[in-house]
């Protein structure tokens, strides 16, 4: 027996999505017969019989849904039903009411039905439930290994879905033991089954005794690791990705996780973690990569348009293994209307501890309404990637300028960095349940003509918040908050400090046009605060991934805090849910400017 975990790679992913999406085009003309006629579906025919089922509601919808004669013109809805056969399943139907009712602890209802004529004829149930069986006593033991852990045993007893008193229901019962045991097997005892199960089920006392015996079977260790399907890369990036030791407990949660750094590197297109769960190599057991490489050199071009930047083209590429070095190339060149951009980075493949060693650089170019600002940069440092966390520290030294109708400034710097995101969701790239918070921070020496040099630091953070309520709503907020700390008159570059406005800041107002006024222009400040806070839910039931929402921001931009005053901006818009990330369309009000504004962010790769 192996236990097989496997997800296949992006490339396979958008290929699924574009066959689809072909389907879909053209599945009528894959229908055409040879003539290039389309079929003529045969028509359904009207119900043989009118059936009226009354219960009470939650098992009404039970014996709609399973009753043969409920199921009738679904499962055959061209076909015609005889007068035999309509007789036959009415004789059989007080049976299977009985029979449903009793997975859902009602062991004593009292059932009738009638026919009465008509086109088609009346076929009438009528169900009185009776009284309820709920469990009386809960025996759940556990033998083998798993008696060291008290932890997994009581995680599993705590989820356990039928205490005593509760009503008995057998699909909670299937449920129950089916949770009990995969939640055993993930705790790494791969083997666990279950020894014995029952319950005893007491018509006359509307009771039920449930006992339940998990063999979880020896405790899984990891063993040898056997990496296959490499031609170019090397194994010992595997192995450092793995991030475990031989005689470590071999948990879904382990090898779930190494599956999917694996597939974050974007070096593998496929990939697939298997673990023998023969319980004679319980303490060594072999854990076997599969692996497709992606290509070596991969050419990137995109498209898109925002309200912050205008619309966009750019060229990336990417090199999985630069001059046979264990490392990855990255360069990629954007031109947009108000953005042009030309950035790379060199990065190692992973090293032990899930570190890589970095060094990269960029420019960039950025109008607003206000201004126009160029900057450069070059870092060299450390980043460390794991399944919630992520840190990056790192060495930069940076330039950049600002140019207005009526003036110019530029500012160099050297600084430290340290940058780390912390997240639980439910879904990385569309997220509708969990919380992330990303905090920066930065030691550094500033430098400018006509002002006087000295040190600086810099502390910004962002939090999201996403909250599933109600029947398909969806709540998500937002705050930041950032401040630069220098002496006063020491100019640092504008890339330091901060403004406000825009489609991921205050919608309602332009990109970056939200900040401490000098001549009626608005400019960077050392102090930002925003937040944001929005309803959503799907259009409708047909259209589940176009949502509409509701949303209100308010933020700024400052000198400093005794002059921040929150600009406020409201408004509505829809979401595509797509599968590379929300589409975003938003109309804002700004009240602070008095004006609307549509934000459009949408952006294409191919």
């Amino acid at each position: 027996m192996r236990l097989l975990l496997s997800t296949r790679g992006l490339k396979s992913g958008l290929c699924g999505l574009a066959c689809w999406a072909w389907l879909g085009l053209s599945g009528c003309a894959l229908l055409n017969n040879k003539n290039g006629d389309a079929p003529v579906a045969a028509p359904a025919l009207p119900p043989p019989i009118d059936l009226q089922v009354e219960a009470p509601r939650e098992l009404k919808a039970l014996l709609d849904e399973h009753l043969d004669l409920a199921r009738l013109r679904r499962v055959a809805p061209t076909e015609e039903v005889s007068e035999v056969e309509l007789r036959r399943l009415e004789a059989a139907a007080p049976t299977q009411v009985r029979a449903l009712l009793e997975t859902e602890g009602y062991f004593e209802p009292h059932v009738t039905m009638t026919r009465e004529p008509g086109t088609p004829p009346v076929v009438r149930i009528v169900v009185e439930a009776g009284p309820r069986t709920r469990v009386a006593s809960l025996d759940l033991k556990w033998q083998g290994a798993v008696t060291q852990s008290s932890e997994l045993r009581a995680a599993v007893e705590d989820a356990w879905p039928l205490l005593p008193g509760a009503a008995f229901r057998n699909p909670l019962w299937s449920a129950g033991k089916t949770a009990a045991l995969a939640r055993t097997r993930a705790g790494g005892y791969a083997a666990a089954g279950l020894a014995s199960s029952s319950a005893l089920i007491d018509a006359e006392a509307r009771s039920a005794k449930l006992a339940l015996t998990v063999d979880s079977g020896p405790l899984f260790k990891v063993g040898r690791l056997d990496v296959l399907g490499l031609d170019r890369q090397p194994q010992e990036t595997v192995r450092n990705l793995a991030d475990f030791s031989a005689g470590a407990p071999a948990t879904e949660t382990l090898l779930l996780d190494f599956q999917e750094r694996l597939q974050r590197t974007g070096l593998y297109e496929q990939a697939s973690v298997t673990l023998d769960t023969d319980p004679t190599h319980a303490n060594a057991a072999t854990v076997t990569v599969q692996l497709r490489e992606m290509a070596l050199q991969q050419a990137t071009l995109g498209a898109g348009i925002s309200a912050n930047t205008g619309a966009r083209v750019s060229v990336e590429h990417l090199h999985r293994l630069p001059f046979g070095w264990r490392a990855t190339w990255r360069n990629k060149l954007e031109l947009g209307q108000k953005r042009q951009a030309l950035e790379g980075e060199l990065a190692s493949q992973a090293l032990p501890g899930l570190y890589r060693n970095l060094a990269g650089y960029g420019y960039e170019r950025i109008e607003s309404e206000v201004d126009t600002v160029s900057s450069a940069r070059l870092r060299i440092g450390r980043s460390q990637d794991r399944t919630r966390t992520e840190r990056l520290g790192f060495a930069q030294l940076e330039t950049a300028s600002v140019r207005t109708a009526t003036s110019s400034e530029r500012a160099q710097a050297l600084s430290l960095n340290l940058h780390g995101i912390w997240r639980d969701v439910d879904n990385i790239v569309l997220p509708t349940d969990g919380r992330s918070f990303a905090l920066q921070t930065a030691l550094g020496y500033a430098h400018s003509s006509g002002t006087p040099d000295g040190p600086f630091g810099r502390l910004y953070g962002r939090a999201y918040w996403w909250k599933p309520f109600g029947r398909d709503w969806y709540a998500q907020a937002r705050i930041e908050a950032g401040q630069v700390f220098t002496r006063s008159g020491v100019r640092v570059p504008d890339t330091q400090l901060f403004r406000a406005g825009g489609d991921d800041s205050v919608r309602g107002y332009g990109f970056r046009t939200l900040g401490p006024e000098v001549n009626g222009e608005a400019i960077s400040g050392k102090v930002l605060l925003t937040a944001s806070a929005e309803v959503a839910r799907p259009v409708s039931e047909r259209y589940a991934s176009l949502w509409w929402a509701a949303f209100v921001d308010a933020g700024n931009a400052a000198e400093r805090w005794s002059d921040y005053k929150p600009a406020l901006g409201v408004g509505v818009g829809l979401r595509w849910r797509s599968p590379v990330g929300p589409l975003r369309l938003d109309l804002a009000y700004g009240e602070q400017v008095e004006k609307f504004r549509l934000h459009l962010s949408v952006g294409i790769a191919f």
